[in-house]
């Protein structure tokens, strides 16, 4: 007697057996006191399975959850349009304003660090755009637009004036020449390599070995291929930078992927069904 007035004092009706084996797992959980999960349907009418197509959902950057990831991107393509569009000699100017190389780190060295990162080397996007979203989306997910822009940051100053600083000291014992202090030092490759190494300590121990045995490969084929002298000592700093800051960022309280259930829910049309019981996987 008790147990149906229970059920008739929640609104659950007498006869549970009548809505359905979902309903009917519902009903006995609500009986028993107890809260059962749910999930959204997220397409299930379109024969999609909920869990991968929710998992997918959460991860794709969108302007709440990745606003310093898109917004960087955006202010890349905008110059990269501009450096196509307009006149060389203006492009060049300003990106030699831009520049890191050691006469402007000497004379302007705050323009300089800060204007060089709004260009991308070389006339392509498009590999930035897979490099933001494979490093710098996910990491911003993880610890907030805040941290991720500070990581970020970090790997670009710190490779570029360490890098810059080998270089001044070459050209000091006579072992390059002076014109190496005025070679063009533009783009964004240190920022995305201090987050793809501060990205890896982040992820299980698997996971990690993996995108630091893969960053690794990279940048020391890199190393060995290119003579480059500021590349091969700003790419491997810039990545250790990252790795550096696995202590901090491991104590950062991780943020909610695509700020929880509701947003996945939000994205469905008016007329599908938001929430669904999930049956009693104890029964």
């Amino acid at each position: 007697m008790a147990d149906a007035s229970f059920g008739a004092s929640a609104g659950v009706p007498a006869d549970p057996t009548r809505v359905g084996p979902v309903r009917a797992s519902a009903v006995a959980g609500a009986a028993r006191g107890r809260h059962l999960p749910v999930a959204p349907l997220a397409c299930l009418r379109f024969g999609l399975r909920d869990v991968p197509l929710q998992w997918v959902l959460e991860r794709l950057p969108t302007p709440r959850r990745n606003p310093f990831a898109l917004g960087y991107l955006a202010v890349l393509a905008g110059t990269t349009v501009f450096a196509q569009a307009a006149s060389p000699d203006l492009v060049h100017q300003l990106q030699t304003m831009s520049s890191t190389d050691g006469h402007h780190l000497l004379h302007t060295p705050l323009r300089s660090l800060l204007m060089s990162g709004l260009w991308v080397a070389g006339p392509a996007w498009m590999p930035y755009l897979w490099a933001f979203a494979f490093t710098v989306a996910p990491l911003e997910r993880r610890v907030g637009s805040l941290r991720a822009a500070g990581v970020f940051a970090a790997g670009h100053v710190v490779g570029t004036l360490l890098s810059q600083s080998v270089v001044a000291i070459a050209v000091a014992t006579g072992k390059v020449g002076p014109s190496m202090l005025d070679e063009l030092d533009i783009g964004v490759s240190y920022g995305v390599l201090a987050s793809l190494g501060a990205m890896a300590g982040l992820l299980p121990p698997r996971g990690r070995c993996l995108a630091v045995g893969g960053a690794l490969l990279m940048v020391g084929h890199q190393v060995v291929s290119s003579t480059d002298l500021v590349t091969g000592i700003g790419h491997p700093t810039a990545l250790l930078v990252g790795m550096a800051l696995w202590g901090v960022l491991r104590r950062t309280p991780p943020q909610r992927p695509g700020g929880g259930r509701g947003r996945v829910a939000r994205w469905l049309p008016r007329w599908a069904p938001r929430r669904f019981a999930l049956p009693d996987q104890s029964a």
